[in-house]
C-alpha cells in the first residue's frame, strides 16, 4: 500500500510540475536566463575563425580565384555557383551575427564591457568581410522574424554601419568591466584589441579609395599620423590544437591533406613558380619550403600518373608556366595545377605537393619528400588562421602611399612587409615541432641571407618597374597566403598580380567574378 501511495504522489508531483512548464519553450535551448555570456562568446570567436578559414570558408574562395589555391573547375561560371556560399552564409548570419546580437544585451546587463568590444569587433569585420565579397547585403532587415525575406542594403550603408560599431567597441576596451571573457585571439591583451580597430580602419578607407578617392587619402593619413596599427607581436590569428582525441581542432586544411590518401588540395603552379628559382625572380623565396612540402624529390616522367606532362602547352598559355611549375622539366618534384583546371582526379595524393608547416601546421619541407598519409606528421594540424598579419598592415599602407599619395614611402614600406612576414614565417615554425628540421636544414645566418638577397632583388625589380604598384601587388599577393579574404580583396581592388595565368581551357572561362552571387540559401 505504500508503494501505491508513492508512485500516486510521484506521478502528481510531476503534473503539477509540468504546469509550470511554457510548452513553447525548449528546455534544452539556451536563453537569456541562462546563457553564459563567455560561453556564446566562445562560440562566435569559433565561427568567426571557421568563416575566414574553413574549407567552406569565404577564405577558401578567395584563395582559388586569386591562384593563391588551384580551383578545380573550367569557368568562374562552374566554380563559383550559389550553393557554394550556403555555409558562409549561414555562419555568418546565423551564426555570428545572430549571436552577437543575443550577446550585447545579455553582457551589458552584467556590465561585461570586455565580452561587448570583442563580440563587435568580430560582427564589424564580418560585416565588412560580407559587403567586399557580395555587394549589397541584408543588415537593417537581417536576423529579424518580422521579415523573413530581408531586402539587401548597398553595401555602402552596411560598411557605414560596420564602421559606427567599431567606433562603439573601442569604449568597451577602455571602460571599467565586470568580467573578463576567454579572448581566444589576444589572451585579454585589449592594447591589442584597440590596435587591430586602428587597422581594420585602414583596411576599410583603403577599400573606399575606388569611390572616395580624397576621403580615404585624408582618412589614412590621419591613421598614420595616430600610428596605432597592430605591428610585430600583435597579429590577429586564430590558434589550432594537435590533439588527436578532438582532431577537428586541427588547421582545416591539415584535417583534409594529411590524411591516408595523402594531399586533397592542388598548390598553385604560378604561385610555385613566382617562389621559385626556377621562376622570373631567379631565386628561391625563402618561405617556399613553409608553404609547400614535396612528396616527391623530382618530376614524374610517367604521362600516366601526370597527364599533361605529354601535351603541348595551350596557345593562350605563351609566357605561362604549364603542368608544372617550371613548363614539365626541371621543377625538382613540385606538383600542382593551373588555374581553372577542371581534369579528373587521379589517385596521386601520395605524389602532389601538399601544405607545409605555415600556417597549416604541416611538414617542413627539407629534402625529405616523403608521402603525407599520416595524421601525426609535422606540428600534428596545430597551424594558425593568418586573418591580419602586421606584414599586411605594411603593403596596405605602401599601396596607399602608390596609389593615393599618402604619408609614406611606398618601396620602403613594401619592403619592411616582405621582411616582417618572412621573419614572422620562420619564426612561429621554429616554434613548433618542426623546429629541429627547420634549424638542421638551415641556419639563422643562412636564413638571413636567403632574406637579405631577396629583398635586395626585389627592391632592384621595383626601382626598375614602369608600374610600381605590380611589384607592391605581387608581394602582398606571395604574402597572403593562407588567406583568400584578402587575396580576393586585393585582386578586386588593384587587378594585381598582373599578367595572373589565365583559365586553363580556352579563353572561354568567364569573367572574374568581381563579387559572388548571393548563397542558394539567402
Amino acid at each position: 500500500m505504500k508503494t501505491k501511495i508513492l508512485s500516486l504522489l510521484l506521478v502528481l508531483g510531476l503534473v503539477v510540475s509540468s504546469c509550470d512548464l511554457d510548452l513553447l519553450d525548449n528546455p534544452n535551448a539556451v536563453n537569456t536566463t541562462t546563457a553564459s555570456p563567455t560561453f556564446v562568446l566562445n562560440r562566435i570567436q569559433n565561427d568567426f575563425a571557421t568563416l575566414m578559414n574553413g574549407n567552406g570558408s569565404l577564405s577558401n574562395l578567395g584563395l582559388r580565384a586569386s591562384r593563391l589555391l588551384v580551383q578545380g573547375s573550367a569557368t568562374y561560371e562552374q566554380a563559383f555557383q550559389a550553393q557554394t556560399f550556403n555555409e558562409a552564409w549561414t555562419r555568418a548570419y546565423a551564426n555570428i551575427i545572430s549571436d552577437v546580437d543575443f550577446l550585447l544585451p545579455l553582457a551589458e546587463t552584467s556590465n561585461f564591457r570586455r565580452h561587448m568590444g570583442i563580440a563587435k569587433v568580430i560582427k564589424a569585420y564580418t560585416m565588412i568581410t560580407l559587403v567586399d565579397n557580395f555587394g549589397d547585403v541584408p543588415y537593417s532587415e537581417a536576423n529579424n522574424p518580422d521579415f523573413l525575406a530581408p531586402k539587401v542594403d548597398p553595401g555602402a550603408d552596411v560598411y557605414a554601419a560596420a564602421f559606427a560599431i567599431l567606433q562603439s567597441a573601442k569604449a568597451d576596451f577602455t571602460e571599467t568591466s565586470g568580467g573578463a571573457p576567454t579572448d581566444l585571439f589576444y589572451a585579454n591583451n585589449y592594447t591589442r584589441w584597440l590596435k587591430l580597430i586602428s587597422t581594420i580602419e585602414l583596411k576599410y578607407h583603403l577599400t573606399r579609395k575606388l569611390v572616395d578617392r580624397a576621403g580615404s587619402t585624408s582618412a589614412i593619413n590621419s591613421l598614420v599620423a595616430a600610428n596605432n596599427f597592430i605591428g610585430t607581436g600583435d597579429d590577429f590569428i586564430f590558434r589550432y590544437g594537435r590533439s588527436t582525441n578532438d582532431p577537428d581542432s586541427r588547421h582545416p586544411r591539415y584535417i583534409s591533406n594529411y590524411t591516408a590518401q595523402g594531399g586533397a588540395d592542388y598548390m598553385s603552379n604560378s604561385l610555385m613558380r613566382e617562389m621559385l628559382d626556377f621562376g622570373p625572380k631567379g631565386i628561391d623565396d625563402p618561405r617556399a619550403r613553409y608553404y609547400f612540402y614535396r612528396q616527391r624529390a623530382a618530376d614524374t616522367t610517367d604521362p600516366d600518373e601526370l597527364r599533361c606532362i605529354s601535351e603541348f602547352s595551350p596557345a593562350h598559355y605563351l609566357g605561362f608556366s604549364f603542368c608544372l611549375p617550371n613548363n614539365k622539366a626541371g621543377s625538382r618534384g613540385y606538383w600542382g595545377r593551373d588555374h581553372l583546371n577542371n581534369e579528373g582526379i587521379p589517385p596521386d595524393g601520395i605524389a602532389r605537393t601538399n601544405w607545409g608547416i605555415f600556417p597549416a601546421g604541416g611538414r617542413f619541407d627539407n629534402n625529405s619528400a616523403a608521402p603525407t598519409n599520416t595524421t601525426t606528421l609535422g606540428n600534428a594540424g596545430a597551424g594558425i588562421a593568418p586573418i591580419m598579419l602586421s606584414a599586411w598592415v605594411d603593403f596596405m599602407l605602401a599601396e596607399a602611399a602608390s596609389t593615393l599619395g599618402t604619408t609614406g614611402d611606398a618601396k620602403a614600406l613594401m619592403l619592411s612587409g616582405i621582411a616582417k612576414h618572412i621573419d614572422y614565417v620562420r619564426s612561429w615554425s621554429v616554434t613548433t615541432s618542426e623546429a629541429a628540421a627547420i634549424n638542421a636544414f638551415e641556419t639563422a645566418a643562412q636564413y638571413t641571407t636567403k632574406k637579405t638577397a631577396y629583398l635586395a632583388l626585389v627592391g632592384l625589380n621595383y626601382d626598375n618597374a614602369s608600374v610600381k604598384m605590380n611589384v607592391i601587388g605581387k608581394e602582398y599577393w606571395i604574402a597572403l597566403f593562407g588567406n583568400g579574404v584578402e587575396g580576393y580583396n586585393l585582386y578586386r581592388r588593384t587587378g594585381k598580380p598582373a599578367n595572373a595565368q589565365p583559365g586553363l581551357v580556352g579563353n572561354d572561362f568567364g569573367e572574374f567574378p568581381r563579387s559572388w552571387p548571393y548563397s542558394a540559401n539567402h
